[in-house]
């Protein structure tokens, strides 16, 4: 009978915890919930299955339509559009441009019409750019359809990275976003082998060569994106696959993380959503991320590339599948370090562990000529590399409080972020071939940055944390509003950092 109170007093309390107006946290950021980890489980594993694989595949072919055009340089593009000198790297960045501009708004964007119709919009939208591409025959027309790839795809990651947040505890992010997130690696190596299928096509339509790589894989995303404005529910309270209790707990889960908060999704404020982009940790972060994205990016648009400096006798098609192999191992390690992110909940060791691997990589690059030895660099590179997609946003989430600076703070770090993919369209420049040192150089030493910058930012959170321990938290919200003590966010003098 003792533990039938207690169950019924615990499910009330989740129940105050989910309503609007009422906080799951004491004013210095301790949970007033307790929750049972057998529910949780169970709550998690269904929301794990309901929306991660369309998400998954929503991101596997943003990545794919983007860096396509790796491989279809590889298949005629740059002849076909008598690209010279520096003509291709124009082409990409075009489209980093809009993707740089559109990040924060389109992010915004998401939180006010709702995820689950704007990710399915934004995909139908990069699907038929995608499509457009292959009806190019102009370098001009290709950089028109370029930059609105970049504004559509602009919303994506971020986008998803906000939506996630919806649903997951701050421990558990990290390794929901790298399910999503190791589409990148494993789109490079699915999107050389589809386009290895493709170019054995005579034809499709009044498509040849490279532009069936465009006209097949822009249809398949388009009708990925179709089925999501039907599958994709917009958050716990919508889902109609959760019963009423299992939104009550999904929502109180989210909402006994965030000091101050009595809302789990508030409306758009100025002030949040300053707080979001101004926050040390955001910009650090960011600034890891354009780091980061140099490398990525750079492979995706280059590895083709890069692969047939390396098996120059090889043919076009061989070179194409041996782009794959690096990309899936680059897999694994994005879904390893987020999963012991998510067991530890810690995210900055992880940057300092992955740095390594990159440095180590572009080393053997610059050191060796030897053709096995550079081969085996770009799978120590892309160890390192892509897992920091999924910890740079966990990251950023788990270090502000309310929802719009939540989405503000995602949006942030993607843009700066991006950036970094801008500077990768001008790494790998053809005077510079075979060896690229200029390209290799500049990728170690964006990698050696990486590792001092996650080291600082890890040591400067412990520290400013011992700072706050010693506040008094009393005095400092004295007669503040709750609106004002809600705007204060990662100033809350009961906010802790999270590394």
């Amino acid at each position: 009978m003792a533990d039938d109170k207690v169950e019924i007093k615990h499910l009330e309390f989740t129940q105050a915890a989910a309503e609007e107006g009422q906080a799951a946290t004491d004013q210095y950021g301790h949970s007033l919930v307790e929750f049972d980890p057998a529910a949780e489980r169970r709550l998690r594993w269904k929301i794990d299955l309901a929306i991660t694989p369309i998400i998954c595949l929503l991101y596997l072919f943003c990545f794919i339509d983007r860096a396509n055009i790796g491989n279809a340089a590889l298949a005629g593009l740059k002849k076909d559009l008598d690209m010279k000198g520096y003509d291709y790297n124009v082409l990409l960045t075009v489209f980093y441009i809009s993707y740089i501009l559109f990040e924060i708004p389109s992010n915004m964007a998401c939180k006010w019409i709702g995820p689950g119709w704007f990710l399915p919009a934004l995909t139908l939208g990069f699907g038929i750019c995608s499509i457009g591409t292959g009806f190019v025959n102009t370098l001009e027309a290709a950089c028109g359809v370029r930059f609105l790839l970049g504004l559509f795809e602009a919303g994506l990651l971020p986008g998803i990275a906000y939506y996630f947040s919806r649903w997951y505890r701050r421990s558990e992010l990290a390794f929901r976003l790298s399910l999503y997130i190791t589409m990148a690696p494993l789109g490079g190596a699915f999107g050389g082998l589809l386009a290895s299928a493709i170019l054995k096509l005579d034809h499709f339509g009044s498509l040849h060569s490279w532009k069936m790589i465009f006209g097949i894989e822009g249809i398949i995303t388009v009708g990925i994106a179709l089925v999501a404005f039907f599958v994709l529910t917009d958050r716990p309270e919508t889902a109609r696959w959760l019963s009423d209790e299992e939104k009550k707990l999904a929502v109180a889960r989210v909402k006994s993380e965030r000091v101050g908060t009595t809302e789990v999704l508030d409306k758009l404020d100025l002030p949040k959503t300053l707080k979001g982009i101004f926050s040390p940790v955001t910009l650090t972060t960011g600034l890891i991320f354009l780091l980061n994205n140099i490398t990525v990016q750079g492979m995706a648009f280059f590895l083709p590339t890069i692969v047939r400096t390396i098996y120059p006798n090889s043919s076009v098609i061989s070179q194409q599948l041996r782009s794959a192999p690096p990309y899936v191992v680059g897999a694994f390690f994005t879904l390893m370090f987020p999963f012991l992110s998510w067991r530890f909940d810690r995210r900055l060791i992880f940057f300092v562990c992955s740095a390594p691997l990159m440095i180590v990589g572009y080393a053997m690059f610059l050191g060796s000529t030897d053709s096995n030895v550079r081969y085996g660099a770009t799978f120590l590179v892309a160890s390192g590399a892509f897992s920091f997609g999924a910890l740079c946003n966990a990251q950023v989430s788990a270090n502000v409080v309310s929802d719009t600076a939540r989405s503000a703070a995602i949006g942030t770090n993607v843009m700066i972020g991006n950036i970094g993919g801008m500077i990768s369209t001008w790494s790998y420049l053809d005077f510079d071939a075979p060896d690229y040192h200029i390209g290799n150089g500049l990728n170690c030493g964006a990698a050696t940055v990486t590792l001092l910058l996650s080291a600082a930012l890890l040591f400067w959170m412990k520290y400013d944390n011992r700072k706050r321990e010693a506040r008094d938290v009393d005095s400092q919200l004295a007669g503040l509003s709750v609106k004002q003590i809600q705007d204060l966010d990662w100033k809350h003098p009961g906010f802790r950092w999270k590394p």
